[in-house]
């Protein structure tokens, strides 16, 4: 049967592996498909899309150029192979593609190309994709860029589920874990398989991840998330008319998850594992590997620590509960069988070694990223979301944001305070678009003590000022993210005439996405002390605030689905230049961005409440 699940409640959708050009063969099993179980709602290709013989491009382009019919709405992720350059730069020109285009570029009726990265939503679904391979060259097409990543990590940063992520290549280590029989023969990570989606895998934590390249078809057994309640499911998929007959085509048909339950999200099938990328850093030490418990509940990992330290009266032979430690909550609760110690769950969110926590040393030394020394009370922080332990083996845990980072992109830095310092937004809207951010690690502004508030309201109101002086308008707005990212209030001035349209196109856009805002009516003083006597961290909030002092804010549910971006995007519309909502099309140069900082300082000059 090929249909993957009964559930017809969801869309219909039908996944292929590597295309290679071969558009006849795939289209005529589609329709036959189509026929016998379908309608479908729509073809996702991952793998090489594009031809990879000469033969077969004159076939490929009777459907590019129209000749040919393509009778299911078809989006593709492998841009690269024989025709590529030709057809995708044609595309890309097409005045019809300028804009904010996540959901594909068209290439010809019923074909879309998903080009670089990005998240969008189709038939209910949200679909998060990375285009093109790993590449450290300039290619224009194939490749992803470092940009194209980073726009991904910041999808994992937004509330909701991701239902499915669509990569070209499988994740390196996605058969760890696995039941050895299900595995095809011949699978390795040595080719077709890329680090950089395990740990975007392993962040973003969809539902499904589909995959080709790989030359075979593979359905992984479902596996938990270490902080998510759902399972992910895994489907590489065998490239179309390949020689040993394997599967290219399958089926599913997912109920969106922003339409379920917390008990449906919830519900784990009896086979599920481990998750594959858990403790990606330790599996080559033997020392660190820990053991499977025997009951249902086989997604927790218990260490154990009969020769932990003794502190705080710890006794010798205490067990403690991993699960509590690194996301602050067990589901067992009462009737868990090992210690929910909050003081280790305290080290842990100030940034130090788990095993450190829980054994007292940490093997690997020099090359852990994390503290080997407890933290007192504000001594530090954690630069990562709480439990994501150490499923980033390959990225920096140093934030960007922060002043004492190697990582800081100090040329934007505009002026430095006490606790908050300015800079220029990278890849800005528009002139003057800067960022607010706390010189501290800190996940939001709003729960900062309250000599920090009062030193945002002094840049607050110098950039109000100067932004009056250029006959603009400040409009500020910060999205909080409860997984815990580097806080930042950007400001962004738009011109005075246009200012009273403000509050109605971000309740436009807000219906949009099927919610209403709360406005709170204040003068600009009054705004934020009554924001922050209503902010909740267990929620993650968007808030913006508007000329005048009306603030909108609106509190994001747990399965609601909500755009880091949203906030940019809207002010884009308003502005006319939605090209722009993207920052990736918004980049400068190194050196183009030092002389936009420095002409910004100088302007600023006379209203930096430093100076």
């Amino acid at each position: 049967m090929l249909l993957a699940h009964s559930l017809m409640a969801g869309p219909r959708i039908l996944l292929c592996g590597d295309v290679l050009g071969r558009l006849n063969q795939l289209f005529k099993r589609v329709q036959s498909v189509n026929k016998s179980a379908g309608p479908f709602d729509a073809l996702l290709c991952v793998g090489q899309f594009f031809p990879d013989s000469p033969e077969l491009l004159e076939e490929f382009m009777d459907y590019i150029e129209g000749s040919s019919q393509i009778s299911l709405p078809t989006y593709f992720i492998g841009d690269y192979g024989i025709g590529a350059p030709k057809v995708l730069s044609a595309a890309s020109k097409n005045l019809a593609h300028l804009g904010f285009k996540m959901d594909g570029l068209k290439i010809c009726e019923n074909l879309y190309w998903l080009k670089g990265s990005g998240n969008f939503t189709l038939h209910g679904l949200s679909v998060a994709y990375l285009s093109g391979r790993e590449s450290s060259g300039a290619q224009q097409f194939g490749t992803y860029s470092q940009d194209d990543v980073g726009a991904l990590r910041a999808l994992a940063d937004e509330s909701g589920i991701v239902d499915l992520f669509l990569t070209n290549e499988w994740s390196s280590g996605i058969t760890n874990r696995a039941a050895v029989s299900d595995v095809p023969a011949g699978i390795s990570d040595s080719s077709g398989s890329d680090s950089t989606v395990s740990e975007l895998v392993a962040e973003i934590k969809p539902r499904y991840h589909i995959a080709g390249t790989k030359g075979a078809f593979y359905a992984r057994e479902p596996y938990s998330n270490i902080d998510a309640l759902h399972v992910t499911r895994f489907f590489g998929l065998a490239p179309v008319g390949n020689k040993n007959k394997q599967k290219f085509l399958h089926a599913i048909s997912p109920t969106p998850a922003s339409t379920m339950s917390r008990a449906e999200i919830s519900t784990k099938p009896s086979n599920t594992t481990l998750s594959p990328y858990m403790f990606a850093e330790q599996a080559a030490n033997p020392k660190e590997a820990t053991k499977r418990t025997s009951d249902s509940d086989s997604q927790y990992w218990r260490y154990d620590v009969s020769q932990k330290r003794k502190r705080h009266g710890d006794g010798d032979g205490d067990k403690l509960c991993f699960k509590y430690i690194s996301s602050g909550s067990c589901p067992r609760g009462e009737k868990c069988h090992f210690k929910h110690d909050m003081d280790s769950r305290e080290q842990c969110l100030r940034g130090v070694c788990l095993d450190f926590i829980i054994k007292g040393n940490c093997e690997r030394g020099s090359e852990c990223n994390y503290k080997h020394s407890l933290q007192s009370e504000g001594e530090g922080y954690s630069h990562r979301r709480p439990g994501a332990e150490n499923t980033n083996a390959g990225r920096s845990r140093e934030c960007w944001f922060c002043l004492s980072s190697a990582n800081v992109e100090s040329h934007l830095i505009i002026s430095i305070g006490e606790s908050y310092y300015c800079a220029l937004a990278k890849g800005p809207l528009v002139e003057d678009h800067v960022l607010l951010m706390p010189i501290e690690h800190s996940p939001n502004t709003l729960s900062l003590p309250p000599e920090c508030e009062d030193e945002l309201g002094r840049y607050r109101n110098s950039l109000s000022m100067y932004y009056k002086n250029r006959g603009e308008e400040a409009v500020f707005f910060e999205w909080v993210s409860k997984c815990g990212t580097h806080a930042n209030i950007q400001a962004v001035p738009v011109p005075s005439p246009r200012t009273a349209a403000l509050q109605d196109i971000f309740n436009m856009a807000a219906k949009k996405l099927g919610f209403e805002f709360v406005a709170l009516q204040s003068n600009n003083s009054a705004g934020r002390p009554l924001l922050r006597t209503q902010f909740d961290k267990n929620f993650s909030l968007f808030y913006v605030e508007l000329p005048g002092g009306t603030i909108l804010s609106h509190l994001v549910e747990e399965n609601e689905k909500f755009p880091a971006q949203f906030g940019r995007e809207v002010l884009a519309g308003l502005l006319k230049m939605p090209d722009r909502a993207d920052w990736r099309n918004c980049k400068l140069d190194k050196e183009e961005e030092t002389k936009m900082a420095e002409d910004f300082k100088s302007r600023f000059k006379g209203f930096d409440p430093t100076q």
